[in-house]
This record gives C-alpha cells, sequence and structure tokens, in this order.
C-alpha cells in the first residue's frame, strides 16, 4: 500500500513524494521507513505524504539546494510557515495540520537518530482568531418559529422557547419537572437542578416562553410522570429532545440547529439587548443565568463574530 506513495529506488515512481527534487538517494527511503511506522489510515498516509513533500519542493527551491533532512533549519521550518501564511494564503487550519505533520515527521527522525536535533521542536502553530461562539441569526429563529408555528407543534414550541428565552442546556430540558416551573401570566421562574457539575440555579421566564410553556401545559398528556415534555412513549429523553432538533433542521435547512446553537443565541441576544435600546445584560448576570462558574467562560460572547469583524473592515478606507 505504502508504494502508492513512495517508489522504493525513490527515482521514478508517479507518486514519488520528491518527484521533481533532486534528493540524496537515501531521502525516500527514510520517509518510506517513518510512513511504515505510522500506525494510520490511508487518508492519514496521504496527508503526511503532501504535506512532507510540500515542506520539500519549498526546502529545495528556497535554499537551491537537493532536499536533505539533516540540513533542515529551525529557520526553514519557520520561513516556511510564513510562506504558507503570506504566499499561498492558507487558512490557519491547514498551516497547522502542514505543522503537525512536520513535526511528526521530525520527531521520528530525531527518535531514529537520522538527525542530531529537531528543528520542528520550538515552531509554533498559528494562533487562530477567538470568536464568539455562533448562534443563529434573527431570521434564522423567525424561520423557525414560524415553521413550528405553521405546523401547530406546541410541544416544540415549549422547548424552543425555553432554551431561546432561558439559555437552557440540553440536560435542562431532558430532566426539566412540573414542579421546576414556577409560571404566571405577569411572571414566571424555572428551578434547573441538573446543571453541570450540579450546579443548580433559577432562571427568570420571559412573557413569550411562558405562553408557549402554558400552552404546551395545557395540552400536555396526563401521564404518571413529573417530566414536563412527553412524548407518545412518555418521557422524552435527550434522545427525543435531539430528535426534535433534528426534524426541524431537516424542515428549515438550518444546519447548525442545535440546542446549544439556541443557548449561544439567548445569550447573545441577553447581552446585545441593550445596544437595541433595551435594559440589556451584563456578563455577571448572564453568567448566572447560565450556570457559568468563572466569568472568563461567559466572556466568549462578548468576542466578535466574523461578520463583526467583516463589517468593520469594511468601513477601511486608504
Amino acid at each position: 500500500m505504502l508504494s502508492n506513495y513512495c517508489s522504493q529506488d525513490g527515482k521514478n515512481s508517479e507518486h514519488n513524494v520528491f518527484r521533481g527534487i533532486s534528493t540524496r538517494p537515501n531521502q525516500e527511503e527514510i520517509f518510506s521507513e517513518f510512513l511504515q511506522d505510522q500506525d494510520v489510515s490511508p487518508h492519514s498516509v496521504q496527508a503526511l505524504t503532501m504535506d512532507i513533500r510540500k515542506l520539500a519542493k519549498w526546502f529545495s527551491t528556497a535554499n537551491s539546494e537537493p532536499w536533505d533532512v539533516e540540513r533542515v533549519t529551525v529557520r526553514d521550518i519557520t520561513d516556511f510557515r510564513e510562506y504558507l501564511r503570506q504566499e499561498k494564503k492558507q487558512a490557519v487550519s491547514t498551516i497547522n495540520r502542514n505543522l503537525a505533520s512536520i513535526r511528526k515527521y521530525f520527531k521520528w527522525l530525531f527518535q531514529k537518530d537520522h538527525i542530531t536535533a529537531n528543528p520542528a521542536l520550538s515552531v509554533k502553530e498559528l494562533k487562530r482568531q477567538p470568536l464568539a461562539p455562533q448562534g443563529l441569526t434573527r431570521s434564522e429563529v423567525r424561520k423557525l418559529l414560524r415553521e413550528v408555528e405553521l405546523r401547530k407543534d406546541i410541544r416544540e414550541k415549549g422547548i424552543f422557547s425555553i432554551v431561546l428565552y432561558t439559555g437552557a442546556r440540553l440536560s435542562d430540558v431532558t430532566y426539566l419537572e412540573l414542579s421546576d416551573l414556577s409560571i404566571s401570566e405577569r411572571t414566571g421562574t424555572v428551578f434547573y437542578r441538573h446543571g453541570k457539575g450540579s450546579k443548580q440555579r433559577v432562571v427568570p421566564i420571559p412573557l413569550q416562553a411562558r405562553k408557549a410553556l402554558l400552552s404546551y401545559l395545557e395540552t400536555r398528556p396526563p401521564v404518571d410522570s413529573q417530566r414536563v415534555f412527553i412524548g407518545e412513549r412518555g418521557e422524552l429523553n435527550r434522545r427525543g429532545i435531539q430528535a426534535v432538533f433534528e426534524k426541524y433542521r431537516a424542515l428549515t435547512g438550518i444546519e447548525n440547529l442545535h440546542c446549544h446553537v439556541l443557548r449561544h443565541t439567548f445569550s447573545h441576544s441577553f447581552l446585545s439587548s441593550a445596544e437595541n435600546g433595551g435594559a440589556g445584560g451584563n456578563l455577571v448576570q448572564l453568567a448566572s443565568i447560565l450556570g457559568h462558574e468563572s466569568l472568563n467562560t461567559t466572556a466568549i460572547y462578548t468576542r466578535n463574530s466574523i461578520d463583526q469583524l467583516a463589517d468593520t473592515s469594511e468601513n477601511i478606507t486608504y
């Protein structure tokens, strides 16, 4: 199988990883030995081959000398990283994958005494721009709730509403009991007793969510269970709740329609409401609602989204 990627003589194979590069006779044999030592899938073998071949071709061109693992320096790998970023304009994830392959190869070379020092050891990966977790857009939320209304799925509207308006987790929704709800026409709260790390919290329920939940409770099947959300066969478990999301993912075409995405949507809306003229919310309040132990966890929602970065970039003039 490895012969598909490396020839035994290192000269004439169509798939020669160093094809077109003048190499010392043992370079192909060394790389072939490396691949044989790797307990990875054929796809990974191909990726490793492409990544090392890319470095070898660049090395030969940049240094005007044949590819030789013994002559690769830290400067070479650093410059190669910058070449991929500046000239090839490759994505950070692609560059980092390439660097991972290079580190893997040179670590093996060092362990097998093919080189006396590992030049890849100190070369760091590129940092990705930290972005806020992505939620649904307003138009996507509207599309979801409109589809629910058209289908008169009262239970589903209750499920989506409690996540969209209180930032519930999947486990919160799954194990929610009737006694955890305290709802009237003017006010309402929900007690989430099964939060992450067994942390419990009380969260206010806004009007729209209260309406949706009260409508569902009026039609809830009279079963011998305290769970709020009931299916045809009794209590809805985690898989049952996920099936609701899968159903509407197919109906709406919203590919990232998941419970945690609606939780992200709530978080963004909570913090941005002040920008839209509302009372607004702060990180301390949001952390309390979401059940976060640390404000550092909640602070991810203050990061820019890729759309916000793009809008800002569009305003640059020279």
